[in-house]
């Protein structure tokens, strides 16, 4: 039995995953609307009424924009903090009350165990997440202006990670955003920049990683070429081989990435 996975969009406009084993299937954000991503699962070959769970990270729209759309229309718990569902409920509109689940720090759905984790964002209360299934574990972790020694130990030991490449720290400087969004994004409540994503994989690589996808990248401050060789560089500078060694990946706004299993 494998654990697959799928980043089917990441990015600014708008943020799901796609998770399932034989017995279980979870979408982690639905922050585009509940036809794209409907339709983004059929692109892979899945069907998205199998849909057991949403689990919410945070309440910005590119995150949610969709979730009360897909629990209605398909009947889907959504899963999120005490302060994410009293911060989203404006976005999302009316859900069932047996599909408001509230998520003290982990929920079995079937065979995969979520764990949330704190993470440093300007939201109400954001989170990561890991999935268990059996001894595999994924980890996702954008929307986070740090990487603390919290978020470093949640994502230790992950056969997949996907990491926040957001932003070039250069190309912001020089951008068009006015200036109180650029201290918002190179804040410590804002995003990861590709170096720090590039000095994070590399504290835990050596830890027995081996698929490392990076993540919400910036449509105006970053572009995909730009964000993996600035970490396949750091990589390199620390001694970690990259294709072959760890799989370092990419995933995509607009598309799905590649379907991978574990």
């Amino acid at each position: 039995m494998k654990l697959k996975f799928c980043s089917l969009y990441s990015g600014s406009s708008g943020n799901c995953q796609y998770i399932k084993t034989e017995n279980a299937t979870v979408i982690v954000d639905a922050g585009l609307s509940g036809k794209r991503i409907q339709q983004g699962i059929e692109n892979i070959g899945e069907d998205p009424k199998k849909i057991d769970a949403i689990f919410i990270t945070h309440e910005h729209i590119d995150h949610v924009k969709g979730a009360g759309v897909l629990s209605r229309r398909l009947d889907i718990p959504i899963y999120a903090n005490e302060k994410t569902w009293e911060a989203m409920t404006p976005y999302i509109g009316t859900i069932k009350d047996y599909n408001i689940k509230i998520l003290n720090g982990g929920a079995q759905i079937g065979d995969l165990f979520i764990k949330s984790f704190n993470i440093s964002h300007d939201a109400a209360d954001p989170v990561g997440y890991n999935i268990f299934f059996e001894n595999k574990k994924i980890s996702l972790v954008t929307d986070t202006g740090c990487a603390n020694d919290s978020i470093t130990n949640n994502i230790m030991d992950s056969d997949l990670l996907l990491i926040e490449s957001n932003h070039d720290e250069d190309l912001v400087m020089i951008g068009p955003y006015p200036w109180p969004l650029k201290k918002r994004v190179l804040s410590e409540f804002g995003h990861m920049s590709n170096d720090m994503a590039g000095e994070l994989i590399s504290k835990i690589i050596k830890k027995g990683t081996e698929i490392v996808l990076l993540g919400h990248l910036s449509k105006e401050n970053n572009f995909p070429q730009l964000a993996y060789k600035t970490v396949e560089s750091i990589l390199m500078e620390n001694s970690i081989e990259v294709n072959p060694g760890v799989r370092l990946d990419m995933t995509f706004r607009d598309k799905a990435s590649k379907v991978y299993e574990i």
